[in-house]
């Protein structure tokens, strides 16, 4: 027997050996979890706390949404910090800068829920369950704003546990197993697989390749995957690039990479950014891989766009930008060519302001795309007219897509400029676009 097997033997039978659980809660009843949980944070020993955690995670599997909440409230209320014993650590350490009054000035600060979350991740597949019991935390955010005290503690648990040094990138291919596969059409969130047919179609060419970021912890489940087409140029739209009738290109002639679907696949982990690791490392991959690939680039959605359209449409109903908003709102003015082809000029004008010039009140672009490339220190590089023609790329943008330039030599450089100052780094074509008379707004 293997070690591996060996261990999960152990950890189940400290799972399914209830007597290590206190007789006040083997029954049920809505404060079960809540016994559990105060019961895990006073244990000492580790097989009592394995199977307590473990139970933990299955009491809270069986709530409904309002058993849920009460959960959560439970967490918010009991488990915050001391206020009194964290101003009494504040104020010695203002006293006496020592060791000791620091470590006990971090003790008193820190939420006892942290501690709990860690002691809940001793049950064998505790991990996952922490990131699900997080996705369902956020449903109640919005509602009971409160709660967003607990929201930081998960975010700042796992921003540790999801470390780049834990994460293991994989190539995905048409020999991945098929349950990773059935998981990677699920969770394609940019450009939808249809079928079998589709995804082999995006993973079995010569010219096509994805990755995906895993945690030894989740070796079943992609954290983020980014689908990537290797080509000659830059491509303007992505019909051309995942058309069935396209010629597949050896590797051998590629020069540039285009990163055109990453999709996030776990919504627990929402504001743990994986997708810039996973970025700079295929880059460089596939330049080992491909040393004749000098370009890398993405092929990106513009998600917000016909929303600020209307938004700003309706701030001043007289401009020619209403009018514009007007003209290609009806659901048939996507299917007539000249219709469509007349709005080329304002719409591409109005999309480079857009990128260029709308803000949010911390001085970052309004579309959620170009904040997330623009702050790993990519240029926004080209705007293109008809970039994705199906039915969802005219609902959200009118059909336009982005190309993010991404420069290995400058990425640094672009990073900072960008954290710093907020500047956006674009090139002459995309600032030519924009009307002289655009001026910056912040939404």
């Amino acid at each position: 027997m293997s070690r591996t097997s060996l261990l999960q033997d152990l950890l189940s039978s400290i799972v399914t050996n209830r007597s290590w659980l206190p007789e006040n809660i083997l029954g049920s009843g809505p404060k079960k979890i809540e016994d559990i949980c105060s019961a895990l944070m006073s244990t000492r020993g580790e097989a009592s706390g394995t199977a307590l955690a473990a139970q933990a995670l299955e009491a809270f599997s069986s709530l409904d949404d309002d058993g849920q909440l009460a959960f959560f409230e439970n967490l918010a209320e009991q488990y915050d910090p001391d206020p009194e014993a964290a101003l009494a650590a504040a104020t010695a350490y203002a006293g006496e800068r020592s060791a000791e009054n620091l470590s006990a000035l971090i003790a008193a600060a820190e939420p006892p829920r942290q501690e709990l979350l860690r002691r809940l991740n001793l049950a064998p597949g505790g991990t996952a369950a922490l990131v699900q019991i997080r996705q369902c935390l956020l449903k109640f955010l919005r509602a009971h704003p409160h709660l967003k005290a607990l929201d930081a503690d998960f975010v700042h648990m796992f921003s540790s546990w999801f470390n780049r040094g834990f994460l293991v990138l994989q190539p995905i291919d048409w020999q991945t197993p098929a349950h990773i596969l059935e998981k990677i059409i699920d969770y394609e969130a940019v450009h939808e697989i249809g079928d079998w047919n589709e995804l082999r179609r995006r993973l079995r060419p010569a010219d096509r390749r994805c990755f995906a970021f895993f945690h030894p912890s989740m070796p079943d489940e992609p954290l983020v995957f980014v689908e990537v087409a290797l080509t000659t140029e830059i491509p303007g739209s992505i019909q051309d690039l995942l058309t069935e009738e396209r010629e597949v290109l050896q590797i051998e002639k590629a020069s540039t990479a285009v990163f055109y679907s990453i999709s996030n696949c776990q919504n627990g982990l929402r504001g743990v950014s994986f997708g810039s690791f996973l970025i700079k490392q295929v880059a460089e991959d596939l330049k080992r891989e491909a040393p004749s690939i000098k370009t890398f680039v993405t092929l990106s959605p513009v998600p917000g766009f016909m929303d600020y359209l209307r938004t700003r449409s309706a701030e001043a109903p007289e401009s020619s930008l209403a009018g514009l908003t007007q003209r290609i709102s009806p659901p048939e003015w996507s299917t007539d060519e000249a219709a469509v082809e007349a709005e080329k000029k304002p719409l591409l004008g109005a999309a480079a302001h857009y990128f260029l010039h709308a803000k949010r009140g911390d001085d970052q672009p309004v579309d959620p795309v170009a904040r997330f490339h623009l702050g790993n220190g990519a240029q926004l590089h080209q705007i293109n007219w008809r970039g994705d023609v199906s039915a969802k790329g005219f609902a959200q943008s009118a059909g336009i897509m982005v190309n993010y330039l991404y420069d290995l030599d400058k990425i640094e450089l672009n990073h900072e400029a960008y954290a710093t100052d907020r500047t956006i780094v674009a090139s002459r074509r995309v600032r030519t676009m924009a009307s002289p008379a655009d001026e910056p707004e912040t939404a």
